[in-house]
């Protein structure tokens, strides 16, 4: 299913899903540094996203419904020169028509170097 998509573009793999949490982690290297040679603050906004994504889709009867990135927001309070960068998404409001998720980005040392919610608009499929 990542085949050809970002995640696979940036190096990020799923590690862990349960209800209402998912762990993510992406390198931190020529693909995901900005051109100064530290994370880019897109490519941690892009982690963030796809962890929230992935629960929310989760959280949902995929037979009626699909998700959708509507809001995220981000605050990058630690560079990253190289390494691994770890996502853990954790829900914080699930609704019918929305979902809130608050993701914290750390490094290896489990530094915090981005903080980010997420709302997830919850998508009614036409049967």
């Amino acid at each position: 299913m990542i085949e050809n998509t970002l995640l696979q573009s940036l190096g990020i793999e799923i590690t862990h899903i349960e209800k209402g949490k998912v762990i993510a982690t992406m390198p931190v290297d020529e693909r995901t540094r900005q051109p100064f040679g530290i994370l880019h603050g897109g490519a941690s906004v892009a982690l963030a996203e796809t962890v929230a994504s992935v629960g929310a889709y989760e959280l949902v009867d995929k037979e009626l419904e699909a998700v959708a990135g509507q809001e995220i927001n981000a605050n990058h309070v630690r560079p990253k020169t190289e390494g691994i960068v770890t996502a853990i998404g954790t829900v914080l409001h699930q609704g019918k028509t929305t979902q809130v998720w608050d993701i914290k980005i750390t490094d290896e040392q489990d530094r915090l170097v981005c903080v980010s919610r997420c709302t997830m608009a919850v998508i009614k499929l036409k049967r």
